[in-house]
Order: structure tokens, then C-alpha cells, then sequence
């Protein structure tokens, strides 16, 4: 069977034969009778656990909307224009409305990019502020021991509204939901605590009961209400195909089964080889991006077993304290050992990374120089045939191969 996956701008091509292919995992076909615009007034009119929201929110309260950053897939220039109707029909004006930016971790956005993410009008009228980590109010410590410090504006609102896409997270079980307030919206420290919880067995993609890290974030909304959510579920071409409204945690939830509807994905048993594919560009633009399909190949090869990720990788390793503990660690058990001790983020990534090597050989097809590779415990290799024809050679000519072409949203669960 021939296969093109994504890798940069372009495709990579490559055969295997039948007798060695096990799946092709795609998302499941899921109907959906309303998509963009229209799916997300569905949702507002219909909201879940809650009352709507133009009878929640009063004229003359401040109101606070918390929406991802740019690093995010959420459409938030479609979803704000039909939320502000919302809000406006209950007689809020738009200067009582400020949008922050939940940056969590990440850099500060410029204005153009701020512009970008809500679209011009809407831009022009209403403040968009960025959170500013040095202008938190500590509001206490969760039962986890995470001191719980978020941004002063969203504290002193009346009303809060958290906005969000959901999708599997390689240790928060799913984002969305409650993640806005936390880590969106929170101190380094608080988020360090909070995710320091990764390296627990439980904490894993497609879990929340029992997840510590999910657990730690919803217990957030006890400091800080959260009065209303709308998250949405995009399909691969980045479509809102699915919006939940209402309760931060019965919508949420709802959302995560529809996830799970349309991106969890069966497998009959688990592959010696797996060939997985972030999706191309930009979801490849370095390693630190390309982890998340790597993580979520993991559930799809045996132990003992190969994967080769697609990743072009074209901009290096991405993150400045990810790529300081790829490039100076004498092993990948010193990296797991290091997390424990102390939790760093961007050391968090290559964790995770070297928790996938304790069990399997990561053969990397990027554009990476091939020593560069070697020094960061993976094994470079030109194009995805050599890596097939290698893996063959470790695992025997009859090994099983699945293929991930979407690894970045797609997961794996084996039925035994």
C-alpha cells in the first residue's frame, strides 16, 4: 500500500506491503449536522448544566473572557462575535468586556498578533490584554500543594467565561475546560506545580478520572469561579464540527466524548512498528511541536517496538529550556530522574520524550542534522524507507506496522 504523510510543506511517500500492515488510523467519520458559526450558536442556545448565558450575566458587571494564545488552534475570531451577541442581548456594553490571552508559559503576543486572534473589529472596540505573571493575586494552595496565583483582572471580574478547543493533552487527559484559568492564566510557580503531577502513571492523554494533573486544574474553579465556558472540538482541517456550552465541567465532558467519538481511535493489537506523522507543517516546525504525535504513538507500538516519526523539524528543537536539557544530558534516565526531582517546563517535553525511549527506538525522519539527532538519543535516518527497511531488519520481515498520518490528534487504544 503506498502512503504520503506530511513532513514540512511537502509529503513523504512510501510503501508497505499488505502483509505487514496492520491499520491506517484516521479519524473515525463522525456526522455532524452544523459546523463554524452555526454549531457554536447551537451550543450557546442550548447549554449544558447551565442556565444561557445572557440570563447569567447582568448590565453594568465586569466581564472577563479568557481565550487561548496564539499557539493554540482555537478559532476564537470565529466563537467571539456569537458570544458577544450573547452578552449584549443581556445588556452588556463593551467596555465592561476585557479578553485576555491565557499565555499560561508562553511568550507575549504583539498587537498585530492580538489582532489576528479576535479578528479587527472586534479588536478595536474591546480591550485584549495579555496575562502579565507579575500582576497575580494568590488566592490559596489546591489539595495538590499548587499555590494557586492568577491574573489580577480575571480575580476582580464579576463574571468570568472561559473559551477553549478540546483536544487530547499528553498528561492533562484533554485541554479545555477549567485549563484556562489553569495554567492559562496563572504563575510559572503554580503551573510548575500543577504539572510537575506529569510524571504520575495516571496522568496520561484521554484521562480524567483519577488524572492528577485534570484534577488539579478543575479544582482551580474553587478559587476562581468560572461562570460559563464554550469550548469547541475541530476536525484535521480545523473546522469547528462540535460546541459545547455551559457548566465548566458537564460541558467540558460532554465535549471530551465527542473527542473521543471522532479521534480515539481502535486498534486490534499493537504494532512492532509504528509510522507517525505530525501533520506537516507548522505542527512539525520543530521537535517541540512534533512531540505531541511521538507521545501519542506510544500507545500504538509494543514494547520492545519502533517508531518512526515524520518531522521536519526544520526550526531545530523550538524551546529554549527543552532544548538546553536535550542537548546536556548524559542520558534519557537522568532526564526522567531530573523531572522528578526538580520540575522545569520545556524539560517537561524532553521527559516525556525520554519516557517514550525507556520501552521503544525512536527512528527520526527530519531535516535535522543526523549527529545533531544521535546526540539527542533518537536515530536519524533520510527518508522513511531507509527507516522501514532498518526496522524490518531489527524486528524480523514479518513485523507488524500501523500508520499514524494524523498522530498530533489521533489516539490509540488497543483492544488487548
Amino acid at each position: 500500500m503506498k502512503f504520503s504523510l506530511g513532513f514540512g510543506k511537502q509529503n513523504a511517500e512510501f510503501d508497505i506491503e499488505d502483509k505487514n500492515l496492520l491499520a491506517v488510523l484516521e479519524p473515525n467519520m463522525v456526522a455532524a449536522d452544523k459546523t463554524g458559526e452555526e454549531e457554536v450558536k447551537r451550543a450557546l442556545l442550548n447549554p449544558i448544566s447551565s442556565k444561557r448565558l445572557k440570563h447569567i450575566v447582568n448590565q453594568g458587571e465586569k466581564i472577563v473572557i479568557i481565550t487561548s494564545d496564539i499557539t493554540r488552534p482555537m478559532p476564537t475570531k470565529v466563537v467571539l462575535p456569537v458570544l458577544l451577541e450573547e452578552l449584549y442581548e443581556a445588556g452588556v456594553k463593551d467596555e465592561d468586556i476585557k479578553v485576555v490571552f491565557a499565555l499560561g508559559s508562553h511568550r507575549k503576543h504583539t498587537e498585530e498578533e492580538k489582532k489576528y486572534l479576535v479578528g479587527e473589529k472586534i479588536y478595536e472596540k474591546i480591550d485584549c490584554i495579555d496575562l502579565d505573571i507579575n500582576d497575580c493575586i494568590s488566592l490559596g494552595t489546591t489539595s495538590s500543594g499548587t499555590p494557586l496565583s492568577v491574573f489580577k483582572p480575571v480575580v476582580e471580574a464579576d463574571r468570568r467565561i472561559c473559551l477553549g478547543n478540546i483536544e487530547y493533552h499528553y498528561f492533562a487527559g484533554y485541554s479545555g475546560g477549567a485549563k484556562a484559568i489553569m495554567p492559562g492564566v496563572c504563575t510559572r510557580e503554580a503551573i510548575q506545580a500543577n504539572h510537575s503531577m506529569m510524571v504520575r502513571d495516571e496522568a496520561k492523554a484521554g484521562a480524567i478520572c483519577g488524572n492528577p494533573v485534570r484534577c488539579d486544574i478543575d479544582e482551580a474553579a474553587k478559587f476562581v469561579k468560572i461562570d460559563f465556558i464554550l469550548n469547541v472540538v475541530l476536525d484535521e482541517k480545523k473546522t469547528i464540527i462540535k460546541a459545547v456550552a455551559g457548566h465548566y465541567i458537564d460541558a467540558h465532558r460532554e465535549g471530551c466524548r465527542f473527542l473521543d467519538k471522532l479521534y480515539k481511535i481502535s486498534i486490534p493489537q499493537k504494532g512492532d512498528i509504528v509510522v507517525v506523522s505530525s501533520g506537516g507543517y507548522p505542527k512539525d516546525i520543530n521537535l517541540y511541536q512534533a512531540q505531541k504525535a511521538l507521545d501519542n504513538a506510544k500507545y500504538a507500538v509494543k514494547d520492545g517496538g519502533i517508531i518512526i516519526l515524520l518531522a521536519s523539524c526544520k526550526e531545530g528543537l523550538g524551546e529554549h529550556t527543552f532544548e538546553r536539557w536535550m542537548t546536556t544530558s548524559d542520558s534519557t534516565e537522568t532526564m526522567i530522574t531530573n523531572i522528578q526531582k526538580k520540575f522545569e517546563l520545556g524539560g517537561h517535553k524532553a521527559a516525556a520524550i525520554a519516557m517514550v525511549l525507556k520501552n521503544t527506538r525512536v527512528f527520526l525522519v527530519s531535516d535535522l542534522d543526523e549527529e545533531f539527532v544521535r546526540n539527542i538519543f533518537l536515530e536519524p535516518f533520510k527518508s522513511v524507507d531507509e527507516a522501514l527497511i532498518e526496522a524490518f531488519k531489527v524486528l524480523g520481515d514479518d513485523a507488524k506496522v500501523i500508520v499514524m498520518p494524523y498522530g498530533g490528534s489521533t489516539l490509540p487504544e488497543a483492544t488487548r
